[in-house]
């Protein structure tokens, strides 16, 4: 899609040039892409200049050049050979990373002034001991091939091992990423290449989307829907839960493929641009695949299968079956309505062998993750309210993202798409700053928290402040009660420590653990016990009105590593530059403010 500038006009080629801010995990990296590069194009490569630590000895810097870079120096030479250099102005500087360790193209030029030799034939020549077999390959982690994503990836054409880029779009991304990462310094990007040097993965991270995951990435969703249902642009990404609860983007990409190896160099890729924030829980769709990667990538993550992902497939998996709706309704009232785990083994066991579904290979296998997706395992998980429908990249990007929409339309609509949703986060910022929600009862619990949560998060909390009162409370013993809701003939049992005052219902889905507030049942048991105040240790800070503030504020502690300094640093400063795009006053009192730290 793209011909190499200079003498080598005309001849089209497939290879992602260097440019600056592509990074490699270490020097080796570097040179052999730039090698394989120079092989490709029609030149070879030397080092002009290396630079070492005065201490260690350590490589940290280094300029490629082509071969024909300079002249020979012919000074006390008793036979002058052919000059054979040029002065060719090609080169490739490139520097460690302080925070990450990786090494980063900083400055490069690709025009020759001669003409470069013919590209190699695509015969295999043998390989010197030391020399990597994957030298085009900017790669974290290349894992074995599971060949059990077929069945995930719907009505898909794509080519095996390579981005199914139509033409022009190989130079289209190309553009995309140089024109971000010039207009934004903080926008990082990885390139995955195939040995022939065509494109096979991408990952991409915009300042927003950087800032954002200072804040929100304890709990993080990964979405590969667009990959896994054939659409024309196979995006993938990660997503968070802001402060109003909505989602937010925290880095996104192109895969080829469903593998082993694409996903883990995707999550890889994430964690390098967010080095230190590991997730506390991470949600993907069910998947063997993703059960693997998640659990190389991200070892100390609470891995867990969305469950509202999985109840979207119902009709897919199970309509076939002649009870079918009976069956629905069964497993429907199994998953929400099951307290504890000895309830749910009841009802599914009952489900399975009595409605003829013993041998439905979909169940057998939820059943076998049950601990992974099932609200009734989940009493030590939080999930802050994520959600795999309105957390997925189709919804966040909304109407720029279509099952038909090119890669090519896709990143060029990327940037409207990312700050309509950056735009309706600042308009929810200053609602909950600059107004006051209406409160609905006499409950002390909404007073109180109205003068604490976001708006959006105080109308979700308000709903079960308003049905409290519904509730019907009776005492079992000094530490459990049973509520009753008046509509239902359902109870909940309550577990209510009045020492320590924490409390705890068995509601599981609506409960605390996933929502991230108190449930109407816990509410009811407070109040009957006579608390005037919801426990600061169930009024999560991530839901206040003045989170990212506050977060800034308290900091982390002075031995904490360069890294996440610099992400704290870094997501203050986008906070002011927001406040001070606001309106002309609030942009003068940024720029003092700027000026006066500096």
């Amino acid at each position: 899609d793209r011909a190499v500038e200079g003498s080598c006009i005309g001849k089209e080629i497939d290879f992602v040039a260097p440019s600056v801010g592509m990074e490699f995990d270490c020097y080796d990296d570097a040179y052999n892409y730039y090698n394989y590069y120079a092989r490709e194009s029609g030149f070879s490569v030397r080092v002009k200049n290396s630079w070492f630590k005065r201490s260690s000895k350590e490589k940290y810097g280094a300029v490629l050049c082509c071969s024909s870079q300079g002249f020979k120096r012919v000074k006390g030479v008793n036979h002058i050979r052919r000059e054979t250099r040029t002065g060719c102005p090609a080169m490739m500087r490139i520097r460690a990373v302080v925070s990450s360790g990786r090494w980063r193209i900083l400055e490069v030029t690709l025009q020759h002034n001669h003409v470069l030799g013919v590209k190699p034939s695509n015969k295999k020549k043998p390989i010197s001991s030391g020399v990597s077999s994957e030298p085009a390959t900017l790669k974290l982690y290349r894992a074995v091939v599971v060949n059990s994503s077929e069945d995930r990836l719907k009505g898909s054409s794509r080519i095996p091992d390579q981005l199914n880029l139509k033409k022009g779009e190989t130079q289209a991304m190309y553009n995309f990423l140089c024109r971000m990462q010039l207009s934004n310094p903080n926008f990082s990007y990885l390139v995955d290449l195939t040995e022939d040097g065509r494109l096979r993965n991408v990952f991409w991270i915009d300042a927003r989307s950087l800032a954002s995951a200072c804040y929100f990435s304890d709990v993080v969703f990964f979405d590969d829907a667009c990959l896994t249902n054939g659409y024309e642009a196979p995006v993938v990404g990660f997503f968070g839960v802001n402060h109003h609860g909505r989602s937010v983007l925290l880095g996104c990409g192109l895969l080829s493929d469903g593998t082993v190896e694409s996903y883990t160099w995707f999550f890889r890729s994430w964690l390098s641009c967010n080095p230190g924030r590991i997730p506390r829980t991470v949600v993907t769709e069910k998947c063997e695949i993703l059960k693997i990667v998640v659990a190389e990538a991200f070892p100390s993550s609470k891995h867990r299968f969305c469950l509202s992902r999985i109840v979207r497939r119902i009709p897919e998996k199970l309509g076939g079956l002649s009870n079918y709706e009976a069956v629905r309704k069964k497993l429907l009232k199994t998953v929400y309505e099951s307290s504890k785990p000895v309830e749910f083994e009841a009802a599914w066991g009952f489900m399975i062998h009595h409605m003829g579904v013993a041998d439905n290979e979909w169940l057998r296998s939820l059943y076998e993750d049950r601990d992974l997706w099932a609200p009734v395992f989940q009493s030590d998980v939080c999930f802050v309210g994520i959600s795999g429908v309105e957390a997925s990249t189709a919804t966040f990007f909304d109407d720029y993202l279509q099952k038909q929409t090119s890669t090519k339309e896709f990143i060029d609509k990327y940037e409207l798409a990312a700050y309509k949703n950056h735009n309706e986060e600042v308009i929810a910022d200053t609602e909950s700053r600059n107004s006051s929600p209406d409160l609905k009862t006499e409950s002390p619990f909404e007073a109180q928290l109205s003068e604490a949560y976001t708006r959006e998060i105080f109308r979700r909390f308000q709903v079960e402040v308003e049905a409290t009162p519904s509730c019907l409370c009776t005492k079992l013993r000094d530490d459990a009660f049973l509520v009753r809701e008046s509509s239902e003939i359902r109870t909940y049992e309550v577990l209510f420590d009045s020492a320590a005052v924490e409390v705890s219902c068995v509601c599981c889905f609506f409960g605390f653990n996933f929502h991230g507030y108190l449930c109407r049942h816990a509410l009811c048991v407070l109040s009957f016990n006579g608390v005037e105040e919801v426990p600061s240790k169930y009024i999560l800070p991530r839901w206040n009105r003045d989170y990212k503030r506050l977060r800034i504020r308290d900091g982390i502690a002075a031995g904490t590593e360069l890294t996440k300094r610099y992400g704290e640093l870094y997501g203050s400063a986008v906070g002011v530059v927001e406040e001070g795009a606001v309106c002309l006053e609030r942009y003068k009192m940024a720029v003092e403010l700027l000026e006066s730290s500096l």
